[in-house]
């Protein structure tokens, strides 16, 4: 990628941030994504000064939250968040994600959940036409060649565990149809987490182009 390339991305991701700043209410309880469009979401909401309650999917999250000012707390006592926010590795026209390039997918897809209105920020190069290979990988340590054997093309990162301590990985095995991998995923113990998030958990999509945020809804294109 350019150097003026890579400047647009990061001026996209700025501008989704900031867009998705703005739909958080005062007194909001917030989910904080984990990654590089969040990091330009953080400031953004800080300089807001709004009294929120916020929990983060990542330690590195939490620590740049709270050194902005904002009020961070443990995800015990909440039971639901009012909004979460947070980028995509890839997103499909249906609102089909991959997400998970930071380790954190288990956290992500939790507060992503707990969150009446859940918010993907992109630049523009995250819309895909169709998911592809990697999908981020959250293993568990117990049982690990196992699990690396019934996966059969999942390859460990070099790379810090989870925030929960799970190993992460990426799986490149090619897939048609995210539903039939999620449900193969889904049915070995040793597999934490995966990178696939379905359209039922996704609320608005931003994505920032040449032209301004454009606002999506899962399945409209």
């Amino acid at each position: 990628m350019t150097t003026a390339a890579g400047n647009e991305i990061e001026q996209q991701k700025r501008a989704a941030a900031e867009a998705a700043a703005q739909l958080v209410e005062d007194g909001a309880r917030v989910g904080l994504g984990t990654g590089t469009t969040v990091a330009y979401l953080l400031p953004a909401l800080a300089a807001r000064r709004l009294r929120l309650r916020c929990v983060a999917t990542s330690p590195r999250t939490e620590a740049i939250a709270r050194e902005l000012g904002l009020a961070v707390e443990p995800f015990t006592a909440l039971d639901e968040l009012d909004i979460a926010i947070d980028g995509a590795d890839q997103i499909a026209p249906d609102g089909w994600l991959v997400k998970g390039g930071g380790g954190a997918h288990l956290r992500e897809k939790i507060v992503a959940a707990a969150a009446r209105r859940f918010v993907v920020i992109a630049s523009a190069d995250k819309p895909v036409a169709r998911l592809r290979p990697p999908v981020p990988l959250e293993l568990a340590a117990f049982g690990l060649a196992a699990t690396l054997r019934e996966l059969a093309d999942a390859r460990l990162r070099e790379a810090a565990s989870s925030p929960d301590g799970g190993v992460l990985a990426d799986l490149h095995t090619s897939f048609e149809a995210p539903q039939e991998l999620v449900a193969r995923l889904d049915a070995i113990p040793g597999v934490l987490a995966h990178g696939l998030f379905p359209p039922a958990l996704v609320t608005d999509v931003l994505i920032a182009g040449p032209a301004g945020v454009e606002h999506r809804r899962p399945g409209l294109h």
